[in-house]
């Protein structure tokens, strides 16, 4: 008896032996994924070396993984010669994080009503969204949309990042799609205990669509961070309402069109200066994202009522 309980007590391990066919599946893929992240991160690394690598000794290129010999000159010569870059920087931000808040407001509330199927014109609307989905923002002239801002008293004017752009359609049918996906039964059991649609959405809805809200934001922060072509189209003219997107494309172009005699006066390499100017550019977004990576896996269902 007392060999029997010593041995029902002891713990013993047992690894699972893979076949041969796991073994090279799993250093086939082990491998695939190795080369991917280093193709990916290959470009950013070499950015990043460059932007901090001496302007003088990045004339003589190879620089690939480390810089040669360190410096943060190209960051201050984008920060000091164009004074603009830090002004645009500032409204950049603020329009990132307005535009993201009231996008997402925006978005979240117009699917919630496309995903209630008590919702008379939910039929109606949603082919009307899914028709303007298609037809893309491009094929409609600038100069009628400049009138419209301009009646609309949008033009130069810092409203005219968040309005135009609170909503969008692709966001809408995206969330409307998730939300459509949570059990009826959580919003029924609700409905019994007497909470009403906005008690609804706030408790019930509201948390169980993070996922989505997550990646929705993201994505309406990475357009707001990026854009530069309507503060060309609307505030070109307004230091106030400059963009730090737009300022660079300005120092980019700058660096296109001007001589290399130009060049060996402000002592600077253009690749240099347009590295630094790109990591400036992308940082930002680089940092936010791994913070959101959780939020990635769709499908996520929590509550309490098994279907």
């Amino acid at each position: 008896m007392a060999i029997s309980e010593s041995v029902s007590c002891r713990k013993v391990k047992r690894r699972k032996k893979l076949s041969t066919e796991d073994k090279v599946f799993y250093v086939f893929i082990y491998t695939f994924f190795a080369l991917f992240a280093i193709v990916i991160a290959f470009p950013l690394i070499h950015i990043l070396a460059l932007s901090l690598n001496e302007r003088y000794d990045a004339v003589l290129g190879g620089v690939y993984l480390l810089p040669r010999e360190w410096s943060l000159d190209n960051y201050r010569i984008i920060l000091e010669e164009h004074p603009g870059f830090i002004s645009g920087a500032v409204c950049t931000v603020a329009r990132t994080l307005i535009g993201t808040f009231t996008g997402l407001v925006a978005d979240t509330f117009l699917a919630y009503i496309l995903s209630r199927r008590k919702f008379l014109f939910k039929s109606g609307l949603s082919l009307f969204w899914i028709i303007a989905m298609f037809i893309h923002g491009s094929i409609i002239p600038i100069v009628p949309v400049i009138i419209l801002y301009r009646h609309l008293h949008l033009v130069r004017s810092f409203w005219v990042y968040i309005i135009p752009g609170m909503v969008n359609v692709v966001y809408v049918m995206a969330m409307r799609t998730y939300m459509q996906n949570i059990p009826d039964s959580l919003e029924e059991s609700s409905q019994l205990e007497g909470a009403g649609y906005i008690r609804i959405f706030w408790s019930i809805i509201s948390p169980l669509c993070k996922p989505i809200y997550a990646s929705v934001a993201l994505f309406i922060a990475a357009y707001h961070w990026n854009s530069w072509v309507d503060t060309l189209c609307f505030n070109r003219l307004d230091q106030e309402y400059t963009t730090m997107p737009f300022e660079l494309m300005k120092f980019f172009s700058e660096l296109r069109y001007q001589g290399q005699n130009t060049f060996r006066c402000r002592a600077y390499t253009p690749a240099a200066v347009v590295a630094a100017a790109t990591v400036l550019a992308m940082l930002p977004i680089l940092v936010i994202s791994p913070f959101f990576q959780k939020y990635y896996v769709s499908g996520l269902k929590i509550g309490g009522v098994k279907e």
